[in-house]
């Protein structure tokens, strides 16, 4: 219509070595926006000059690094625009969202726009507010959109770190009309295009409840290998009649086993070059709000597997009968032993995701077939120095119905754990690479039987056969028993230090 002028639109993108992905932000930004503002924070790249080549018009500041300070002479720089739009590129570089953040302004709605986007994994601060059931706190500001009208009641660059309830409150205070505008979804579906993911979903007479995990799915999922392990219900039937484009079925003729149907799901996603596999039951048990948590510490390289813990507190464990929780704590215990990743916990939850360099890295063929397998799992990516991480998540039980009797379980699975950390031993501290706490375990596992049943001989001897025993024998057993459980000690610590520069569970490396 005739009379009606666009309010023009700069964009303000404070940058520091940020050539590789500059220019495709720049050229992405041009599309939304009238001019796009650099403001380069001293980068020792060439930022600055892919960003100008881009279209972009750059201001070189050499004197701070500071984003609020960029941001101030950003604005500077965009005098005369009537909406000032910034993008935090360590938060958010999705320029496609900017449409969303400057339409309120647009409407003459608001003054200021604030868009929040995904929490960046901080594992101890996290699992400490879930502990206390606190929220984890404010979301990261990754936008920012205010008017001409705003920067003549406040001064925008002095509130651009303020969490999000202190940037609400001030602009109240000052009589600004503000917006909070939440980006996750947005957020999520754009930072996993740029990655094929793939969730195998296990399902063994799950008739029940296989449609309903499935429809929870995310729609960012590339591809859903559904296993159904020779079901004697309708879990085959209702499988393949899923009309879900993303959808493998996989049909195993004889039942083979909780982790014969993963490790086959695996293959296939490895066969389809996916980068990131989850695997989410057949029986709804595994919340789909939580996978962008999983995904998240792989994508920032901060792991190569994660799974969910549950057994954090209380709270998270609520569901969980008295006696789950204790076989899970048992196993919990034995785990940390067998697979060296000392600071994990709850290693039978099966909400997981793998990365495609890790399952290239082992030898699937050789996983274990049963419930264990994701003990066996551990066991393996510890030996090939991999990194896992622990995500707290809560326990979630519905229809379900647990086929787990943990009294039979740990029987057979401990032997495995067992076989499996005498592996580890061999495999990471002999044969890729040598250290001295392999003798120290050797040791500690001869001395201790040694020191128990000498002990019992002695006891035997004198109580039931009678018989004259040294005096010299009971102060032997307790040095051979002492010194044991010192080597075992030893042994067990010094396995803790290796395992600290590759495990992202300890707090000194987050």
């Amino acid at each position: 219509m005739l009379g009606i002028v666009s309010p023009e639109v700069a964009v303000i993108l404070p940058a520091f070595n940020r050539e590789i992905e500059i220019g495709t932000v720049v050229l992405i930004t041009r599309r939304y926006a009238d001019r796009v503002i650099v403001v380069n924070n001293g980068s020792s790249d060439q930022c600055a000059e892919v960003a100008e080549l881009a279209g972009a018009e750059v201001i070189q500041d050499f004197v701070s690094t500071s984003k609020n300070f960029s941001l101030k002479k950003g604005i500077e720089a965009a005098e005369g625009a009537d909406i000032f739009v910034t993008m935090d590129m360590d938060v958010c570089r999705d320029p496609k969202l900017i449409p969303k953040m400057i339409r309120p302004i647009k409407e003459g709605k608001f003054d200021l726009i604030v868009g929040t986007c995904l929490t960046k994994h901080q594992r101890n601060s996290e699992n400490v507010l879930l502990i206390k059931n606190k929220k984890t706190g404010d979301r990261p500001v990754g936008f920012m959109a205010f008017s001409k009208a705003c920067l003549e009641k406040l001064d925008i660059s002095e509130i651009y770190f303020n969490p999000i309830r202190s940037i609400i409150s001030i602009c109240e205070i000052n009589k600004i009309k503000v917006c909070h505008i939440d980006l996750q979804e947005e957020h999520e579906k754009t930072l996993f295009k740029a990655y094929k993911i793939g969730v195998v979903v296990p399902a063994y007479n799950e008739a029940l409840l296989i449609q309903e995990t499935i429809d929870g799915i995310p729609d960012y999922v590339d591809k859903i290998y559904v296993i159904n392990d020779c079901s004697t219900d309708r879990t085959g039937e209702i499988v393949d009649q899923m009309v879900d484009t993303r959808i493998v079925p996989i049909h195993h003729e004889v039942n083979k086993g909780v982790g014969a149907a993963i490790i086959n799901g695996y293959k296939r996603a490895l066969a389809d070059e996916m980068d990131l596999v989850a695997v989410m039951a057949g029986d709804n048990q595994m919340d789909p709000t939580h996978l962008p948590r999983l995904l998240f510490p792989i994508i920032e390289g901060k792991a190569d597997y994660t799974k969910g813990n549950r057994l954090i507190s209380k709270d998270l464990r609520k569901g969980m009968s008295a006696w789950r929780a204790f076989g899970n704590g048992l196993l919990t215990l034995i785990t940390k032993i067998g697979s060296g990743y000392w600071n994990i916990a709850d290693p039978q939850n099966g909400y997981t995701v793998i990365s495609r360099e890790a399952l290239e890295a082992l030898d699937l063929d050789s996983v274990y077939t049963y419930y264990g397998y994701c003990n066996d799992l551990l066991i393996k990516l510890n030996a090939f120095g991999l990194q896992t991480m622990d995500v707290s998540m809560p326990a979630r039980y519905g229809r379900e119905t647990s086929t787990i009797r943990y009294s039979v379980y740990i029987r057979k699975v401990a032997p495995m754990i067992f076989r499996g950390f005498l592996w580890r031993l061999k495999m990471k501290y002999i044969v890729l690479d040598f250290h001295p706490l392999v003798l120290f375990y050797i040791a500690s596992m001869l001395l201790v039987p040694i020191g128990f049943l000498f002990g019992v001989w002695i006891v035997m001897q004198k109580l039931v056969f009678h018989g004259q025993v040294s005096a010299n024998y009971p102060l032997l057993d307790v040095f051979i028993s002492l010194m044991g459980m010192q080597l075992l000690l030893f042994a067990m610590f010094f396995d803790m230090q290796v395992n600290k520069a590759t495990n992202l569970n300890y707090p000194n490396l987050n």
